[in-house]
């Protein structure tokens, strides 16, 4: 009689270790569907009422937003890794620190809209759908990168998302551009174009707020203000720091671009402006990066490691949307970890992939040149040498 007690319980015991331990633990969690949260006022510019001061959270995005800040985070350390192994050459720009701006425009627009940025692009990579496996494989430059290993850390793309540029300031023109194409064929889309505090002070920026405001654009412009131009600190470099209303006669607001909710609702609050037929608008994300500019830059320079530390101990984005989520009863700290278990496994298989993966052979370095076009040649280095471009 012992022995079959004994069995049965050893029965009962092995059927409840089979069961994967998250699904033990949100079973027996109750969580709340979503919760009202208050968010920080936007500061306004030509504009009389602006984003709300409440968001709605649910629990599925509040996962999905986690899930996707910590992949950026994560992916961004496992690049400075690869930087420093010597599989990562040339320029490379890390964005860890800024992971809610990405996350929250995302959120903001419609699938169909178009965005553009400059070459700290990683994050918003991800966000418009790349893979963590071919955004590292771009950056090592190898085939199974998403511009086959040609484009590296600054020329990524995707539908609807055009880089990834290298010249300071140059994609202000360009999202202006796409916006009137937006305009033209009647679509209903938006474009946002994205850049850096240090691209602010550029005059072709100017040039393109002027003409979006004469046509009435859409377009959302975007200063990413991390509060260093390279190693030049904004009070340094810019007489008025206000980016948000440097298009004088285009409205304009101020975002904390530390909490994923707010620039959502600010992003949500902008395209609606635009699409509505008012012409384009102005954003500032209050926002800062733990790296350096580049990998070159030890980014202590010109900042105290202190000063690193506060703004990471304070205005984390990710600890930010955690506190929220654990707070309000969206999620439990166990079920947050097992993500952030998740997430390192997936970096960790695409980092394998990034560094195993073949280079493209020299014979594709005039492929693609155009999307649709039938074969010709490219000279090379010299007239002698020639490449046969396929689209």
């Amino acid at each position: 009689m012992k022995k079959m007690l004994a069995a049965a319980i050893s029965r009962v015991w092995s059927g409840v270790a089979q069961k994967p331990a998250t699904r033990v633990l949100v079973a027996s969690c109750n969580y709340s569907n979503d919760a009202t949260l208050e968010i920080k006022r936007c500061d306004l510019h030509r504009l009389e009422e602006g984003p709300p001061v409440t968001a709605v959270l649910t629990r599925e995005d509040g996962l999905k937003y986690y899930r996707m800040m910590q992949t950026v985070r994560r992916m961004e350390l496992q690049a400075d890794q690869l930087y420093k192994q010597k599989f990562i050459r040339g320029f490379c720009h890390l964005c860890d620190g800024q992971e809610a701006c990405y996350v929250g425009l995302k959120a903001g627009i419609n699938p169909t809209d178009h965005i553009i940025t400059a070459y700290r692009a990683h994050g918003l990579c991800y966000a418009y759908g790349l893979s963590v496996q071919s955004i590292l494989a771009e950056l090592t430059g190898r085939r199974g990168g998403c511009a086959k290993g040609k484009g590296g850390s600054m020329h990524m793309y995707t539908k609807n998302f055009y880089g990834g540029n290298g010249i300071v300031g140059a994609q202000g023109p360009l999202g202006a551009g796409i916006a009137l194409a937006c305009k033209y064929k009647g679509n209903d889309e938006i474009c946002l174009t994205l850049y850096g505090d240090g691209a602010a002070n550029q005059g072709q920026i100017f040039e393109a707020y002027n003409m979006a405001a004469l046509w009435k654009l859409p377009c959302v412009f975007i200063c990413e203000n991390n509060r260093y131009g390279m190693g030049t600190s904004v009070e340094r470099a810019s007489a008025s720091t206000d980016y948000y209303k440097r298009g004088n006669f285009i409205p304009g607001l101020r975002v904390d671009g530390m909490d994923v909710l707010c620039v959502r609702e600010a992003t949500k609050f902008a395209a609606d402006y635009c699409r509505s037929g008012k012409g384009p608008i102005l954003m500032e994300l209050q926002t800062y990066r733990y790296h350096g500019h580049s990998m070159s830059d030890p980014g202590i320079s010109y900042r105290t490691r202190e000063e690193i530390q506060n703004l990471r101990s304070k205005s984390d984005p990710i600890m930010l949307l955690k506190d929220r989520m654990v707070n309000n009863k969206l999620a439990s700290i166990e079920e947050l970890k097992e993500i952030d278990i998740e997430v390192r496994k997936e970096i960790d298989d695409a980092a394998q992939f990034a560094t195993t993966d073949p280079e493209p052979s020299l014979e594709e370095l005039g492929h693609h040149v155009y999307s649709n076009n039938p074969p010709f040649e490219v000279r090379g280095a010299n007239q002698w040498i020639k490449f046969k471009s396929i689209s």
